[in-house]
């Protein structure tokens, strides 16, 4: 089991839940970015750097990700790929995403998107906040747990 992070857009403050949970259970962790990021010097640690462009980083956490696997990511187009490959997503806000509630998660997005692109302002997502880090941390913990 491996857990992949998209973590161009990833909260400094999830990546470093997610380096003590390595840490401390010893499971697989990989960042993806388009950009060199700093990991701590574990072996079970890594970062993989692609190059820029649409999608890259994307196309190659689903190119790897495999079934029961976990993918931290708050884009849903890449839970929802991730997910038909069977692996679970987690986005930073806590929310776990698994087959049965991303496709409803999609088409919301897809639904928000359209309002956007029409004129319709969304206000956008709230400010990460404290309660957000607790739900993140104690999703992946119950994730951790069942792993075991």
């Amino acid at each position: 089991m491996t857990i992949w992070v998209d973590a161009d857009a990833c909260p400094v403050v999830v990546r470093d839940i997610l380096f003590k949970a390595a840490t401390r259970t010893k499971v697989t962790l990989t960042l993806i970015a388009n950009q060199m990021l700093r990991v701590p010097p574990l072996p079970n640690i890594t970062a993989v750097q692609v190059s820029s462009g649409f999608d890259v980083a994307d196309n190659e956490i689903v190119r790897r990700a495999m079934q029961g696997d976990l993918v931290i990511t708050s884009d849903i187009p890449l839970a929802a790929e991730v997910i038909e490959k069977g692996a679970l997503a987690l986005s930073p806000r806590g929310e776990l995403l698994t087959a049965d509630n991303v496709k409803g998660r999609l088409m919301m997005r897809d639904f928000m998107d359209t309002m956007r692109s029409s004129g319709v302002h969304s206000g956008g997502a709230a400010a990460y906040s404290a309660a957000d880090k607790q739900a993140f941390a104690n999703q992946l913990d119950r994730y951790l747990a069942r792993q075991r």
